[in-house]
């Protein structure tokens, strides 16, 4: 093996064995599953990842972070270099994820979540009926001080997804190998970074009308952050927003619905961060300047990446894979903000049935709702005009 010596490798295995007993027995005390033989949890990571990690001189066992990205349907993994930042190792086309763009909010609502999580070695579940998976760390601080409900979400095999990130089996044994692997060299959590597409300027200028783009932004702050420095991404949570970036002195209590305490910032990053968003800006603007109308997007249940067009029998609820509606949406006269988390799910539901009848709309298919989904709408009808900034 060119450029990694076999001791090297063979230490980084042993190091992964004792790593996976170690996660197949916190799985097995925690009772989610009935233990079985966890010897998928055992499979090394496969030759070809190995030669690209060899390639970009990284080690078998140096930390990973796991980004996510729902419209392009794309899952990132970045391994840490020896100089502590990080380097794409792989992107991983989603077979499947589900619900709308957006954060998700309760249980049940079918939603893949966008946030910023943390993965320990006790989330790991080598015993998956789903192949092999690990939870996400649904709901995080923020999630939980938007009064976010549910659980369980997992990045898992099977290519079924009901509100979590689905990948093949072949790919969550990477995936899970990869950070197995990153556990027994001595990671303690893993960032996994979920977003609702990659935060690019043509993104936030067609989707800028978006009843969730207050939230988004927010996410936006933590990518530049992670594009500033390719180092893990410091997050806490006051006065119910992200903060990224800070040092948070120990003897400040943070509460992620609290003011903030006094915090500290690297001011070398903060540069960097503020130059990325003024770039942004500028190009949003050309963009607008140059005609593009603000859409929304509305899926009838989520998407796959198009690698897997050709293999519809094995996921779940292939009916539902259709092009997503392309709403358009007239600029207000006046901007209007609103909670965009309590906003997101009766406008997924609203928008759904108006798409039937707009005149605006391209490929609209069946989109219609089950009583049970109405039900589950919390905000008025008549907010909907508000919501999107049309009245």
């Amino acid at each position: 093996m060119s450029g990694l010596s076999l001791s090297v490798a063979a230490r980084a295995q042993r190091k992964a064995l004792v790593a996976g007993a170690a996660i197949g027995l916190a799985a097995t005390l925690s009772g989610c599953n009935e233990a079985h033989d966890n010897s998928r949890a055992m499979q090394a990571v496969s030759p070809k990842i190995l030669a690209e990690m060899n390639e970009k001189g990284v080690a078998p066992t140096a930390p990973i972070l796991i980004r996510a990205f729902k419209k392009e349907s794309e899952l990132e993994v970045w391994k840490m270099r020896p100089d502590g930042t990080y380097i794409l190792l792989k992107t991983f086309p989603i077979c499947r994820w589900s619900g709308q763009l957006g954060p998700k909010i309760k249980e049940g609502d079918r939603q893949s979540p966008e946030g910023f999580y943390s993965i320990t070695p006790a989330m790991m579940n080598p015993n998956s009926s789903y192949y092999l998976s690990f939870n996400v760390g649904y709901p995080n601080a923020y999630d939980r001080a938007h009064g976010a409900t549910g659980g369980s979400v997992m990045v898992h095999g099977i290519c079924s997804s009901a509100g979590c990130f689905a990948m093949t089996d072949a790919q969550i044994a990477d995936i899970y190998a990869l950070s197995r692997d990153s556990f027994a060299g001595g990671q303690r959590s893993i960032q996994l970074q979920a977003y609702p597409f990659h935060m690019n300027a043509q993104n936030l200028a067609k989707y800028r009308l978006d009843p969730n783009m207050a939230f988004w932004k927010e996410l936006k702050k933590g990518n530049d952050h992670f594009e500033a420095s390719k180092r893990d991404v410091s997050v806490n949570v006051c006065n119910k927003h992200y903060v990224f970036g800070a040092q948070v002195d120990p003897s400040q209590p943070m509460d992620a619905s609290a003011p903030c305490p006094p915090l500290k910032y690297d001011s070398e990053v903060e540069t960097k961060v503020a130059a990325i968003e003024r770039t942004d800006s500028a190009a949003v603007a050309e963009i607008v300047a140059k005609g593009e109308r603000p859409v929304r997007l509305v899926y009838r249940d989520g998407a796959q990446h198009p690698a897997f067009a050709n293999r519809i029998a094995e996921v779940s609820r292939p009916d539902a894979l259709v092009p997503p509606l392309e709403i358009a949406l007239d600029e207000p006269k006046t901007r209007v903000t609103a909670p965009t988390r309590a906003a997101s799910a009766p406008a997924n539901a609203l928008l759904l049935a108006e798409a039937q009848a707009s005149p605006k709309s391209k490929s609209a298919p069946d989109l219609r709702t089950s009583a049970q989904q109405q039900s589950s709408l919390h905000a008025p009808i008549a907010k909907i005009s508000t919501l999107l900034g049309t009245n």
